[in-house]
């Protein structure tokens, strides 16, 4: 189980642009790593495009944003346009970044190939600095503003 202060776990997910991104690429720079379950549904779109209407207050903060899902780019692609989402995407379809970062759900004790919601907050030198596993959809980009 990662814990704030752990170093957090590097990976290498295909982005909506083609190329592929690791954290490890971003040192120097703050990284919200946010994991959700699925492209364009309610809760999802709600955080993303809270996200999108904060994001130039985050960026001017030294911090970069990335989106992680199981779906696949094409499903981020027509996500990221047509909420015009100003921020990267990545697809981890085999749950490689998810299981790294404790982001699935759990039943009974059992890993489920689903991602649940949750974000890490990573600082210049790849320390985790803040994990929110209970958010609110609504307010949560207030909540990473407000702890950069």
């Amino acid at each position: 189980m990662l814990k704030e202060g752990d170093f957090a776990p590097n990976f290498l997910l295909k982005c909506t642009e083609g190329s592929y991104h690791s954290l490890y690429s971003f040192l120097g720079k703050r990284v919200v790593i946010y994991f959700y379950p699925k492209d364009d549904t309610p809760g999802c779109t709600k955080e993303a495009c809270g996200f999108r209407d904060d994001y130039k207050e985050i960026r001017g903060k030294n911090t970069v944003i990335i989106g992680i899902s199981a779906d696949n780019i094409d499903s981020h692609i027509n996500f990221k346009e047509k909420h015009k989402l100003p921020f990267m995407l990545l697809s981890d379809p085999d749950y490689v970044a998810a299981r790294k970062y404790c982001a699935l759900k759990n039943f009974l004790g059992f890993n489920l190939r689903k991602i649940k919601r949750c974000t890490f907050v990573v600082d210049e030198k790849g320390k985790i600095m803040k994990i929110f596993n209970d958010l609110n959809v609504d307010s949560h980009s207030k909540e990473i503003l407000d702890l950069l």
